[in-house]
């Protein structure tokens, strides 16, 4: 059964290779379905609001990080973001394998969207091409930077967790996260192998925004709330301190939030804008007696100002980030 549905993946692909225009609609369409699917079934609904409760409080108070009164409507239009990008990987993945490989061609359309560099992220994507620490978050159609990043020509490698059952996996490696016949997936395991990535040159992308259960996690906070960070950015700096470390995101201005009165409504344009910017080295980021901070204060940072401006595009929600130090919130 397996490979019957990795074959019919692969003819299915084949088929809408050169059709943009029946490839958006199918889009369209699996992301409506599995919308309406996930919400009616409440999928992950109760770890949502779990996280919720916990960082905004059971009312909206003021000072609160997010103030979001409506937790239904948020719970919904998270589902339908997180639904319209799965679309538009399985779907309209192509779009971003064909974007231009100068940065100089940008702004462009490939496919009838519009593609984008945010203002002074040139420079950091040219800086990229010789590697370092990337560091992301489960934030907007995150699985889209790494073709992107790809086709500029920047030496990517992701660790990703083998997918279950194996057809699966086929799919993700062959179709989704090869750019021009190169996969840029790798399985390192230890934080010995990550270095060897570093050491040639390699630009070693990390999702960081998840509650790390090892004895070695970073105790830190996110949301003005207790958590446990992942350790292996810090480690990694501690063994090559000179290591440049980059955040990128993506932005589509689809599916926007809003936490005051215009709760609910959205805010639609078509353009995809590829942000990137640098952080400062771990030798730099010192407290005032001097000691090291580590690099993940900084991203943590960066990752609630993105989720403050628009909370439904950060998929963390559906995860169970502050288990570690609060696991008491999630058994209800």
């Amino acid at each position: 059964m397996g490979m019957i549905r990795y074959v019919s993946y692969e003819i299915l692909s084949i088929f809408c290779t050169n059709m943009p225009v029946l490839r958006s609609i199918m889009s369209k369409v699996f992301a409506r379905t599995a919308g309406f699917v996930l919400c009616a079934c409440g999928w992950k609904k109760g770890t949502v609001y779990a996280n919720l409760r916990h960082v905004d409080g059971a009312e909206p108070r003021e000072g609160s990080p997010l103030c979001i009164s409506q937790p239904g409507t948020f719970y919904r239009t998270l589902i339908c973001n997180l639904t319209r990008h799965a679309g538009e990987i399985l779907f309209r993945f192509g779009s971003f394998k064909k974007l231009p490989r100068e940065l100089s061609a940008y702004p462009c359309r490939i496919d009838g969207w519009n593609f984008a560099l945010a203002e002074g992220s040139a420079p950091v994507l040219e800086k990229m091409r010789v590697g370092g620490i990337f560091l992301t978050a489960h934030f907007g159609n995150y699985e889209a930077i790494g073709p992107w990043l790809c086709r500029l020509g920047i030496p990517l490698v992701a660790s990703y967790i083998p997918l279950r059952p194996a057809w699966l996996n086929r799919i993700l490696d062959k179709r989704i996260r090869a750019v021009d016949g190169r996969p840029y997936g790798v399985d390192a395991r230890t934080p010995r192998e990550f270095l060897r990535l570093l050491d040639s040159k390699k630009l070693v992308c990390l999702l960081a925004d998840q509650d790390s259960r090892i004895p070695s996690a970073l105790e830190g906070e996110f949301l003005h709330r207790p958590v446990r960070n992942n350790p292996l950015p810090d480690f990694l700096l501690r063994h090559r301190p000179e290591t440049p470390v980059f955040i990128c995101w993506l932005d589509d201005a689809c599916g926007q939030f809003k936490t005051s009165s215009s709760c609910g409504q959205f805010k639609t344009s078509g353009a995809r804008v590829l942000h990137a910017i640098e952080l400062p080295r771990a030798s730099d980021t010192r407290n005032e007696n001097s000691l090291p901070r580590g690099i993940m204060p900084a991203f943590n940072a960066w990752l609630e100002s993105r989720i403050k401006e628009n909370p439904a595009l950060w998929y963390g929600w559906t995860h169970r980030r502050f288990y570690s130090k609060n696991p008491e919130i999630y058994l209800g």
